[in-house]
């Protein structure tokens, strides 16, 4: 019997269609992706199945049962829970008691701590975990041992479907080979798993099957092993994207060196010496924690190298601070654009124009003029320069924080994790401008823990392991020999 059956489900806010006749089913045990660009209507699908939004028409089914939810609750009484990228959980409260949060166990009247703890290491032991503590507080857990215990508490809840949106968004390689795990143990239990991930990768290794929506609407529903990562790609922006990524461009050759790094360290990095030409694309790799984002920092002065020399168009260059960076035109395209990036409740014009506003070395009416052309070359999607920054998809986000640095003109740019969150349509748009701007004479860093980006890109690529350069390879290496060095075994 079919576990889930949503069929029709229509949903509006404020008069504009989100969703329109979706239908969605999925089977016991089955791990079904649910895909699409942002805004395709994904997430208000989702919520709808756990009882945060109601749908304006359509029916849902579980079991064979007609249901309706107007509260999460409902929605975990019936089976369903939800693993979203912002964790429910209370931090100042322990493993067992987030699990079993509102459902304690209780003797005499009075919590029963020990039945609760080892109920809980009952339902870690099921997942294969051994090592997270039913007493440990969630606040000093790790991500991905915090994502555990959200799971942990959908099972111990009797959850049949267990829906999660971009679970490994925040996690570390290893981090991301449990959660493989996890899902597999679910999949054996007969849990069903409905996923969310813009990673194909993922998609592929993963899912049983997927359902495409586009603009509201469904495209498609297909076995995974019926579509090719390029068709699927196709039905999700509505075109064919030949080449994942764009070839370098002609006339494009690396010219002088524009950042040089020799012997730099810190309290995380040492003895890293870097150079980056004009014109080229240097990738950073290595593990979570190799020293990638400490490099980054570094460079941009937020936590400076107290060792080593640097400089910039071969000018020696001591940054201790942003400001100073800046002044030496550098620029960062941090890793979390909503936390380091942007300011949310302003809007597009203003988080454009922020680099300008607050710097006067780089301030000037001619780049201020040059605000609505760079945002408009990056083909944003808003309803105008005035909208506030937090209505926007993740990946026009990101393009904002683009156009704030394109804007103050760097030599050299430095983007830490420049896709994540974001869909494929808006990631191959950033591939092409990362293209543009070392034909432009850019100086380019990248940062990716998807290593199909650094190979796909780069010019060189720097391999780090535990603070160190381990190696470095020419384009065209394979992920083979780019984790041969990032987890110490060195050249293969």
């Amino acid at each position: 019997m079919t576990l889930l059956a949503m069929r029709g489900i229509d949903k509006a806010f404020l008069g504009v269609p989100v969703l329109s006749s979706v239908d969605l089913t999925v089977e016991p045990g089955e791990v079904h992706a649910l895909v699409g660009e942002n805004g395709a209507g994904k997430s208000t699908l989702m919520k709808i199945l756990a009882g945060v939004h109601t749908a304006d028409a359509g029916t849902i089914e579980l079991g064979g049962r007609a249901v309706s939810f107007t509260h999460p609750l409902q929605a975990q009484q019936a089976g369903v829970a939800s693993v979203f990228q912002e964790f429910n959980l209370l931090p100042e409260l322990t493993v067992a008691e987030n699990v079993h949060l509102g459902r304690e166990p209780r003797r005499r009247g009075m919590i029963d701590r020990r039945a609760m703890a080892e109920r809980t290491a009952a339902v870690l032991a099921d997942l294969g975990v051994d090592d997270l503590p039913p007493q440990a507080k969630v606040g000093s857990l790790s991500v991905a041992h915090q994502q555990i215990t959200e799971i942990a508490k959908a099972l111990s809840q009797g959850a049949d479907l267990i829906c999660m949106d971009e679970p490994t968004a925040a996690l570390a390689d290893a981090e991301v080979e449990l959660l493989y795990g996890l899902i597999g143990r679910l999949r054996e239990r007969g849990v069903a798993v409905l996923y969310v991930s813009h990673r194909l990768k993922e998609i592929f290794d993963l899912c049983d099957r997927i359902t495409v929506l586009k603009d509201g609407r469904l495209v498609d529903s297909v076995a995974t092993a019926d579509i090719t990562p390029d068709d699927l790609v196709a039905k999700m922006v509505g075109r064919r994207i030949e080449a994942q990524f764009p070839e370098r461009l002609p006339g494009t050759e690396p010219g002088e060196v524009r950042l040089k790094v020799a012997g730099g360290g810190n309290a995380w990095i040492d003895g890293i010496d870097l150079e980056v030409r004009a014109g080229e694309i240097v990738g950073l790799a290595g593990l979570q924690g190799s020293g990638r984002t400490e490099i980054a920092e570094a460079v941009f002065g937020i936590a400076p190298f107290t060792r080593g020399s640097l400089e910039v168009d071969g000018k020696p260059m001591r940054i201790t601070k942003p400001r100073k960076a800046i002044a030496a035109g550098i620029a960062l395209v941090t890793e979390d654009r909503k936390a380091q990036g942007l300011a949310l409740w302003q809007s597009v014009r203003a988080n454009a124009r922020m680099v300008l506003d607050a710097n006067a070395r780089v301030h000037s009416r001619r780049r201020l003029a040059r605000v609505s052309e760079l945002l408009a070359g990056l083909d944003l999607v808003a309803r105008g320069e005035d909208q506030e920054v937090r209505f926007l998809s993740g990946g026009n986000q990101q393009k904002v924080v683009v156009a704030k640095w394109l804007a103050a003109e760097p030599g050299v740019i430095v983007l830490d994790e420049p896709t994540r969150g974001i869909d494929v349509g808006a990631k191959h748009k950033l591939y092409t401008v990362i293209r543009e701007l070392a034909a432009e004479g850019l100086a380019v860093l990248l940062i990716a823990s998807e290593l199909i980006e650094v190979i796909g890109l780069a010019d060189r690529i720097v391999v780090l392991h535990d603070g160190r350069i381990a190696g470095e390879l020419p384009a065209g290496a394979t992920e083979q020999q780019v984790m041969a060095y990032a987890t110490g075994r060195g050249p293969e």
